[in-house]
């Protein structure tokens, strides 16, 4: 009964390090294709960030691996979901910022219209 008890804390260490390991690895291994968009980098934040409370709330109860690893699942899709938003903010914003400066050239290329009709009524 006493090494089974030794041997429980050890199992849930090596638990709580594989899912932490397995979550770090896969939102790390989301970094080698190049910059990551503002959706992946919310769903990395929500992912880490989601494992750590749940392993913090598994803990109390005695089931750090679970903790951390459903932490993890529901932070990813909290954390995409919200970086989905900003990625469509962002996108928006894109878009007004491209329309104001072609707004802008047809202004400039208006006023040199207009400058060269002046020019034309002189002569």
């Amino acid at each position: 009964m006493t090494s089974m008890k030794l041997l429980r804390p050890t199992l849930h260490r090596r638990t709580s390090l594989f899912v932490i390991k397995a979550i770090a690895l896969i939102v790390l291994s989301g970094c080698s294709g190049g910059s990551l968009t503002t959706r992946e980098k919310g769903a990395g934040i929500g992912a880490v960030g989601g494992a750590g409370a749940g392993a913090l709330i598994g803990s109390a109860v005695g089931h750090t691996g679970a903790g951390a690893a459903i932490g993890g699942v529901l932070g990813l899709g909290a954390g995409a979901l919200v970086g989905d938003q900003l990625q469509g903010q962002e996108n928006i914003s894109q878009q007004q910022q491209q329309q104001i400066q072609a707004n802008q050239a047809e202004v400039e290329r208006q006023r040199l219209e207009l400058q060269r009709m002046k020019r034309q009524r002189e002569y």
